[in-house]
């Protein structure tokens, strides 16, 4: 038994190792460990915000990563954005341990990373923080409701002109998931899709609401 990545305190021995983060802007070898999301490689579908997210702009002093693991979205956040502070919050303490690592290893002094839990659901962010951008590849797999709720609580404490980008694959409900923060009040496009993920932007930096059944053209 190896535990899940959305464990708090994973069981399994530590074993860690790196992966490569190339883009085009930037690469990194990361520290990863068992136990946590996507350990043996970066994921593709954070990988695919990465290369397609729009920049982060002059507004954003306060961003989020949502689900941080061991920072890929967090660190690019901070080296794309270093006037920024970016929060990396995640259940997974050897996860959040890891992004701590890392930032430290490429000298990015503006992430601040941490555990949130139910005694904590925020961590130690201050009350009065509002994030100018979300980025994340939520944790799909803890089940409809449980990630319902991560959502409604953190996409509540965007700033008045913030957005979240977030990168769900289809198979796993992405347009579904799209509909449902539509129906929230949430406006949410799709950016783009490939390799069967999708990019949807919410907030009300967003073009529009669009259409969660239209198929964007580079994917039948």
């Amino acid at each position: 038994m190896t535990g899940h990545y959305f464990d708090a305190d994973p069981s399994a021995p530590s074993e860690r190792r790196t992966v490569p983060l190339v883009l085009p802007d930037w690469r990194a070898d990361l520290l990863t460990d068992r136990a946590v999301f996507s350990g043996d490689r970066v994921d593709p579908g954070s990988k695919l915000l990465l290369l397609e997210a729009p920049a982060p702009g002059d507004g954003v002093v306060e961003a989020l990563d949502l689900g941080c693991g061991y920072g890929p979205l967090a660190l690019t956040l901070a080296h794309r954005r270093p006037s920024a502070r970016v929060w990396a919050v995640d259940v997974n303490a050897r996860a959040v341990e890891l992004c701590r690592d890392n930032a430290a290893a490429q000298g990015l002094t503006n992430v601040e990373a941490m555990p949130v839990g139910p005694q904590q659901p925020f961590g130690t962010i201050p009350d009065d923080i509002r994030f100018d951008l979300i980025w994340s590849n939520p944790p799909i797999r803890v089940g409809k409701p449980e990630l319902h709720a991560l959502l409604r609580r953190w996409l509540a404490r965007l700033s008045p002109a913030g957005r979240a980008v977030l990168v769900v694959h289809k198979h796993l409900g992405a347009d579904s998931l799209q509909r449902w923060l539509i129906d929230e009040g949430h406006p949410t496009d799709r950016l783009t899709s490939r390799a069967g993920y999708r990019l949807l932007q919410v907030g009300p930096a967003a073009n529009g609401a669009g259409d969660p059944d239209e198929t964007p053209q580079d994917e039948p």
